[in-house]
């Protein structure tokens, strides 16, 4: 069966929902966006290609509803569709709002949003006509993030935010915020470095339950199986590959804890677990 880009779902993590928003999907050649891997790695998750036996991915946000705050986290790819050379694909976009809708929300309800980081498919609706898309919230994200695609001559700048559309709507408007810190009642961040120099991730948490939004530490299956496959967009892929050892050798086997991966097809919600000696990927039952 092909790959289905991951639905909107909710899970409810204590008194906390965490809804996944969709906003469209990525079709690339996976040799290409993973340069170090090889095609008898992915003989091994044949589910995760389309029908043009393209690498599914899907791209989306987070929705974290807790007490009375509404937290977005990252913000898709926005509402155009292009061809993506780079990775011998394309993406297909521009469901954000529409998904945000359907949770009963428009944009100025929203008063936080975080970014993972700033690649280009995590801040594609910041900017609405030159002015933010969420205009009450507060904008945040990792310490030295939004410096590093400040810098001039960028060796990424391809696949960062782009710096009219994204950066200059966010100029004066976009803090940092530092690994521990809490982002909201019962989320905090986490620091996971190596995809970007301030990638990191949230902790959600309410009572015994407890979740784990991962941004890019992981974007599909297959670097559980294999953890030295690195993304073509990894600034430093030997810190990458020690950043997610470290937290999926934290999550693994915790039935109590949950995480989340905007990237992934079917669902985005699952749990890390080890069987025959490897780490693999276990679907959540989402609440809608």
């Amino acid at each position: 069966m092909s790959a289905t880009s991951a639905p909107r779902e909710s899970v409810d993590v204590g008194d906390i929902r965490v809804t996944y928003l969709p906003d469209g999907e990525a079709a690339v050649a996976a040799t290409a966006l993973f340069p170090t891997s090889t095609p008898e790695l992915w003989d091994l998750h044949r589910d995760l290609f389309d029908a043009d036996g393209k690498l599914l991915l899907t791209l989306g946000a987070f929705l974290i509803r807790t007490g009375d705050r509404t937290v977005l986290v990252d913000l898709g790819f926005g509402p155009d569709s292009m061809s993506f050379p780079a990775a011998d694909g394309e993406f297909r976009s521009g469901r954000l709002l529409t998904s945000l809708r359907e949770e009963g929300l428009e944009p100025s309800d929203v008063d936080t949003v975080f970014y993972t980081h700033m690649h280009v498919d995590h801040v594609g609706w910041t900017g609405t006509n030159g002015a933010l898309t969420f205009p009450n919230a507060r904008h945040l994200a990792g310490e030295g993030e939004v410096e590093f695609w400040r810098t001039p001559d960028n060796p990424l700048a391809a696949v960062g935010p782009h710096p009219e559309a994204v950066l200059g709507p966010l100029d004066g408007r976009i803090e940092s915020i530092a690994d521990g810190a809490t982002l909201a009642p019962g989320v905090s961040v986490v620091a996971t470095p190596g995809h970007t120099p301030g990638h990191c991730s949230l902790v959600v948490s309410s009572g015994s339950a407890r979740a784990m939004i991962l941004g890019d530490v992981l974007h599909c299956p297959a670097q559980l199986t294999d953890n030295d496959v690195s993304l073509a967009f990894d600034l430093d892929p030997v810190l990458a590959a020690k950043t997610r050892d470290r937290i999926a050798a934290e999550l693994e086997g915790r039935p109590e804890t949950l995480a989340a991966q905007g990237h992934l097809t079917g669902s985005v919600f699952g749990r890390i677990m080890r069987g025959e000696s490897r780490r693999t990927w276990s679907t959540a039952v989402a609440t809608s």
